[in-house]
């Protein structure tokens, strides 16, 4: 199974096509959208081609393959005009002996952890900074943001084949790599 993960569209239509195209290019299964889907927030210039209505389009021809979290950004009105759900704090994945623990990262984070054992993952958005960090216990994960990113990273997603996590710009280069 092959995972892309991404967060942070913010209604960009731009963004939001290469990403679909992306999602299209990798051959994954599933895209995993860890919140902030139409709304660019009062604290972001508009994105490229702010257009949440396209947006809604584009995510909800992929409703059957999406698996998406809250972020802070997003309401009880957005969930009225997609097709898939949106309004979970959270979401679980099992990854052999581990669990990945997915959320948007405003509530649940490196400095507020949900129940974790040793050797779970992490996995936010929400600081548009891309980011692997491996603490004592645990490792934190962000694809950062497909569109507007932040502290010098790149606008960019992630993958999950095989064990292997794998941070990638817009052009799909891979930008660095963890195994777990």
């Amino acid at each position: 199974m092959k995972y892309l993960i991404a967060s942070d569209i913010h209604g960009s239509a731009y963004y939001c096509k290469k990403l679909v195209d992306i999602y299209e290019k990798e051959h994954a299964d599933r895209l995993m959208l860890l919140g902030d889907l139409l709304y660019h927030g009062p604290r972001n210039d508009l994105p490229k081609e702010y257009d949440p209505k396209r947006v809604i389009e584009m995510l909800n021809a992929l409703k059957d393959s999406i698996l998406c979290v809250r972020g802070n950004c997003d309401t009880e009105v957005d969930q009225m005009v997609l097709d898939f759900p949106i309004l979970a704090d959270y979401a679980v994945l099992a990854a052999g002996d581990r669990l990945i623990y997915l959320t948007h990262g405003h509530i649940y984070n490196e400095k507020n952890l949900p129940p974790l054992k040793d050797g779970d993952i992490l996995l936010c958005g929400h600081t548009h900074i891309s980011k692997c960090e491996e603490h004592e216990s645990f490792v934190y994960m962000n694809p950062g943001s497909v569109s507007i990113p932040k502290g010098g990273t790149k606008n960019g997603y992630m993958t999950l084949e095989n064990g292997e996590f794998e941070w990638k710009d817009l052009d799909m280069n891979v930008i660095c790599k963890h195994k777990i």
